[in-house]
């Protein structure tokens, strides 16, 4: 029986182009100008710091921007250009510059689930904090009361094994009553050797039968899945 639904974000609850072509354009523009004019502030200082960390040198405000800038022209899963991020996109929301899209199946969905005492978690490279200004600042309003916590790269990177072990001792459920989603096969199979119940979500590619994780085309579907 499944006691909590661990869900990724991108290409699993909300399109890709969201995140592609709005919020990391977004970012970068002002990534600059918002850490120069914030850098006394504790989490652009903590941010600034995990900077410094991670190049293993001392640096310059500027070369700390640089680094920033350079991860995100990579798409590099760091913690703290993941944090920086979070940040940006809060000054966004709040300046209405954008709203985040959900793929019309997954509220109607949420809210079931919810409804019959699963808890539900987002397990995302983005920040926590990006998550619940996500969820926070959507189509729908504020959808944040729906999770019961949220995971970032601080608890493991998403294609690493012990990530999962850590989420399910975290949520104290054995694996097999914890069921992950996503649109990644390569974040799926850790997750799967963690234990973990796993669903494919595949909304643009046909559905492989015989694929090593449960193929489903929209949340819809999950519910025969997890019944399986």
């Amino acid at each position: 029986m499944i006691k909590a639904i661990v869900t990724d974000i991108e290409g699993t609850t909300t399109s890709l182009s969201f995140v592609k072509n709005i919020l990391f354009p977004y970012a970068r523009d002002h990534l600059a100008e918002f850490v120069s004019s914030h850098q006394i502030q504790a989490e652009l200082q903590q941010i600034i710091a995990e900077v410094v960390k991670e190049v293993g040198r001392e640096l310059t405000l500027d070369e700390v921007i640089e680094q920033l800038i350079e991860w995100s022209d990579q798409d590099k899963k760091i913690t703290p250009l993941k944090s920086v991020q979070g940040l940006l996109w809060e000054d966004g929301y709040r300046r209405g510059a954008f709203v985040r899209h959900l793929y019309p199946d997954v509220l109607p969905n949420l809210h079931q689930w919810h409804a019959k005492n699963i808890a539900l978690y987002v397990y995302s490279s983005g920040s926590v904090y990006a998550q619940k200004l996500l969820f926070g600042h959507t189509v729908e309003g504020d959808v944040t009361s729906l999770f019961s916590g949220y995971f970032d790269t601080r608890i493991g990177a998403k294609r690493d094994l012990q990530a999962y072990v850590r989420i399910a001792e975290q949520l104290q459920c054995v694996p097999e009553q914890l069921l992950f989603l996503s649109d990644i096969k390569e974040e799926l199979d850790p997750a799967k050797a963690a234990g973990f119940k796993t669903v494919w979500i595949c909304r643009d590619s046909v559905l492989n039968p015989n694929a090593e994780h449960v193929q489903v085309a929209s949340f819809d579907e999950i519910v025969l899945s997890c019944e399986a």
